[in-house]
């Protein structure tokens, strides 16, 4: 694991001057990664607020008004993000969202082709009826691969049922393409966050970002969570 340090202008509501660390491990890429960069060619003005991620997210998992937000950029097919998913994600929660400390939202980045566009559009199309969160895990929890054929028409209508939705209104709603563009134009929002791999995060408390990327092991997010 490698430590780079980054100093960058983000906006949380105004523009402001923040320290950015960032902590590179094990994640799927999609093009040469920061951590691939020396230092100096890194230095780059990024400048966003987090309404501007909030709109393209998911709904909050915790408290929205914690003090710490974390924003986890996905792709459903991604290996290392099944990983976090299965692996990390339920201590997090229990020691961090549930305690109230930090939230949660999760903003597509689908590098794996129409599938993964797929997949985030049938977790838009569940969010209608309430339930983004139990869609996301039941794609999660029936991950068999990248790009193997498992996200479908079929096997998305048997997860949403399982997730207890109306899997017709579901449909209906994907066959409209009416998230399509949407899950599109959010890649390309990430894009321009800097984000090339997934899973990343950005860890945000204050005026102070921290970017997590890969499935790094839970004590980095403990370290990072409790700074």
């Amino acid at each position: 694991m490698s430590k780079v340090a980054l100093v960058i202008p983000v906006g949380i509501g105004v523009v402001v001057a923040v320290f950015l660390s960032v902590y590179f491990g094990h994640s799927h890429i999609l093009s040469p990664s920061v951590a691939d960069s020396k230092p100096q060619d890194a230095q780059q003005k990024i400048d966003f607020t987090l309404a501007q991620i909030e709109k393209r997210a998911s709904p909050y998992v915790g408290d929205k008004s914690a003090p710490i937000t974390i924003v986890e950029f996905g792709d459903y097919q991604c290996t290392f993000c099944y990983k976090f998913h299965t692996n990390s994600l339920d201590t997090i929660k229990k020691d961090y969202i549930d305690s109230g400390k930090a939230s949660l939202i999760f903003v597509d980045f689908p590098l794996n082709g129409d599938d993964s566009v797929l997949a985030a559009e049938a977790a838009h199309c569940a969010n209608e009826q309430d339930k983004f969160w139990p869609m996301h895990d039941e794609i999660y929890k029936n991950w068999k691969g990248e790009r193997t054929g498992w996200v479908n028409r079929d096997s998305l209508t048997e997860f949403a049922k399982t997730a207890g939705l109306d899997s017709d209104k579901m449909n209906s709603c994907i066959d409209s393409k009416k998230y399509h563009q949407t899950v599109l134009d959010t890649y390309q929002f990430g894009q321009g966050l800097q984000i090339s791999g997934t899973p990343s995060f950005l860890i945000i408390s204050g005026d102070k970002i921290t970017k997590i990327v890969g499935n790094q092991p839970l004590d980095v997010f403990r370290k990072v969570l409790e700074s």
